[in-house]
């Protein structure tokens, strides 16, 4: 077993110190494990394959919540052996996916900033075990974590028992870019005392009493980040479209030469965005959002950011590497706060956020579908883009036009599914062009989406489809056809097929 005294500085604690094994023969049926990790970052290793060794040979079940999505040796593990029942507040993997559509996992698409709320006030049930990451444990017993924060905090607060593992593979040079803060529920909440990006307002290091330590894990498993798509042309395109849009906003004086604090989703396109923000003549630029990835780096380097806020590091393997050969510089740069805060509405709302998000779809009055493939599958979840886009100075969403090889156009009549209202969407940019919805009506806004932001191919289509709609319809406030809203792919195919004829 790695020898991992050195990292548990509580020398009480020695005694805890077990194998993976040992520590997964504490879970029960029906338990609800509550486990760190925000994207593939700082997420627990060990103790889950493990626990999912068991389960092959014991079949049972957990209901498992987490920050938001997580990596293999978790997620994926434990669906492996049908092991997980319920699933919250946020998901990525594959065949957990598959496990949620087919009914398998009864899944909870949760707001994130409102999952740690919801596990503190017990409307979900209670917390068995934290199971939770760390790169040490301090002398009082306190935890710092590594990559994430994620809803680590209120997690260990809550649960009944901690299992800490400590991965040997995450550098200890990480403690001091945490900010621990748990915020008090209602009627005690007070104001979070957060005015810049780099307020700090908390404490470097998760509290945990050490008689609430179950046990504790060696690990020595690294986060398997995900690799990052090269930047496509659509994407410049894109990037290309944000710089010139913001430009024009600080011409205008709607904001300062160096911006507001920048909001980015998570993955390649935004990613792309924010990569496009190197070679601009922008610079002094802040960040307050959930994910840092690899153009937050790009920043760093050319001496463009002054500080970035989020939950969760999570870059590509490369920049993990990246990070860590030159960790003493980055690490002046960024924070990690509880999702919570990193979300916090109040917060968002006070820095005046640039939210910057993709969608799966978006219709042509410009409401948005971020989390459901044709209306009943479920994608990967709401995540935190509804608690920027609610709540941000400028509410952004990107989408190429088109996705599967053109066959499907991302412009439609009406979403399928909508999980943020056109009433939150201020802009809507694709590689075509890009919309500006702010002061328009309905109809106003279905045609700036269809000429600006519509593939060629799909433009006559929709075009039509609302040309007629606002005739059927007497020209009411909101035309749709509502038999052929949902139809609009099926048309559109025929009409293709009879094109080729």
């Amino acid at each position: 077993m790695i020898d991992i005294t050195d990292r548990v500085r509580n020398k009480s604690l020695h005694a805890k110190i077990v194998s993976a094994e040992e520590a997964a023969k504490f879970f029960k049926p029906g338990m609800t494990v509550a486990t760190s990790g925000f994207t593939a970052s700082c997420y627990p290793k060990a103790v889950p394959v493990a626990l999912a060794e068991r389960m092959k040979k014991e079949p049972f079940t957990i209901n498992l919540w987490t920050g938001a999505s997580t990596g293999p040796e978790l997620d994926h593990a434990l669906a492996e052996v049908k092991g997980i029942k319920g699933r919250l507040p946020y998901q990525t993997d594959n065949l957990v996916r598959q496990q949620v559509n087919d009914g398998t996992i009864d899944y909870l698409d949760l707001h994130l900033s409102e999952s740690a709320q919801l596990s503190r006030c017990g409307y979900l049930g209670k917390i068995d075990v934290a199971l939770v990451e760390a790169c040490a444990i301090t002398e009082e017993g306190n935890i710092i974590p590594t990559t994430s924060l994620g809803n680590t905090a209120s997690y260990v607060q809550s649960a009944d028992v901690v299992i800490v593992e400590i991965n040997t593979t995450q550098p200890l040079e990480l403690e001091g870019m945490h900010d621990v803060y748990v915020p008090l529920d209602p009627p005690n909440r007070v104001e979070i005392p957060i005015r810049k990006a780099d307020d700090r307002i908390g404490t470097a290091y998760i509290p945990c009493r050490p008689d609430k330590i179950m046990y504790i894990v060696p690990c020595d498993i690294p986060d398997k980040t995900r690799a990052l798509a090269p930047i496509d042309e659509n994407s410049k395109k894109m990037s290309a479209f944000t710089l010139d849009f913001l430009k024009k906003e600080v011409a205008a004086g709607r904001m300062p030469k160096n911006l507001l604090p920048l909001q980015s989703g998570v993955g390649n396109v935004a990613n792309a965005v924010i990569a496009g923000f190197v070679d601009s003549d922008l610079e002094d630029l802040s960040v307050y959002t959930e994910v840092i990835q690899d153009g937050m780096l790009d920043l760093i380097d050319a001496g463009k950011l002054k500080f970035a806020s989020g939950t969760a590091f999570s870059p590509s393997p490369e920049g993990l590497a990246r990070f860590y050969k030159d960790i003493a510089k980055y690490k002046k740069y960024i924070l990690m706060r509880p999702e919570e805060i990193s979300n916090s509405p109040e917060v968002v709302h006070r820095l005046g956020v640039i939210a910057m998000n993709t969608a799966l779809e978006v219709d042509i009055y410009g409401n948005i579908n971020s989390t459901h493939v044709t209306g009943t599958k479920m994608m990967n979840g709401i995540g935190g883009s509804g608690d920027f886009a609610r709540n941000a100075y400028l509410t952004i969403f990107y989408t190429p036009s088109t996705a599967k090889n053109g066959d499907i156009s991302s412009i439609v009549p009406m979403c399928s599914h909508i999980d943020h209202t056109e009433h939150d969407v201020d802009i809507i940019i694709t590689e075509q062009g890009i919309a500006d919805l702010r002061g328009k009506a309905p109809k106003e806004r279905a045609l700036e989406i269809i000429n600006n932001c519509a593939h060629p191919d799909y433009k006559p289509l929709l075009l039509d489809y609302y040309n007629r709609a606002v005739e059927q319809t007497k020209n009411t406030h909101t035309p749709h056809i509502l038999e052929e809203a949902l139809s609009f792919h099926e048309r559109f195919l025929k009409t293709k097929s009879m094109k080729k004829q």
